[in-house]
């Protein structure tokens, strides 16, 4: 936790100086990036709020997301998700919108997806998605040790998570 509360802060930090704030929607991350969040003093200044959408119920209940909107699309996805990171972003009128939904783990998920298996898009005045395959045994896991995990794309992913204010930059240069 302690990697993901420096990560918090340093994002924090970033959202204050820009005047802007952030809402989040996680899935297999069961609110560890949320925790991480408001963890820091001062949160309240940029973090809108976040949800776990871990089922269908939750996701049709607190994001709106309709049968609809899943048509030609999983979870545990890209696509999906930006729709997370775009509807808790618009939900809560945050300047950005992150999401993350995956694979927890120990055995992955009905899509054959290996435990660790994460998508994580960032919504705002721009977009980014990244999907990271680590294989590890489980989300606290992955969030714990990802700048060293191997397997993992490290070329976006290893400098996305020690230089978090050049996730964008780098996406869409």
């Amino acid at each position: 936790m302690e990697s993901l509360t420096s990560l918090g802060s340093a994002v924090g930090t970033l959202l204050k100086d820009r005047n802007q704030t952030l809402a989040v929607a996680e899935s297999s991350g069961g609110g560890l990036i949320n925790a991480a969040l408001v963890a820091v003093p001062g949160a309240s200044a940029y973090y809108l709020g976040g949800t776990i959408v871990y089922t269908l119920a939750s996701r049709s209940a607190l994001l709106g997301v309709t049968a609809e909107d899943m048509i030609n699309m999983r979870s545990a996805s890209e696509p999906y998700a930006k729709l997370l990171a775009r509807r808790v972003r618009d939900k809560l009128g945050a300047t950005w919108g992150l999401s993350e939904t995956g694979a927890s783990g120990p055995s992955g998920n009905r899509y054959g997806d290996a435990p660790g298996h994460s998508c994580i898009a960032v919504c705002g005045p721009v977009e980014a998605v990244i999907t990271l395959r680590p294989g590890l045994q489980n989300t606290l896991k992955t969030q714990r040790v990802l700048p060293a995990a191997p397997g993992v794309e490290r070329s976006r992913a290893t400098h996305w998570w020690h230089n978090p204010e050049m996730m964008i930059e780098d996406d869409h240069k």
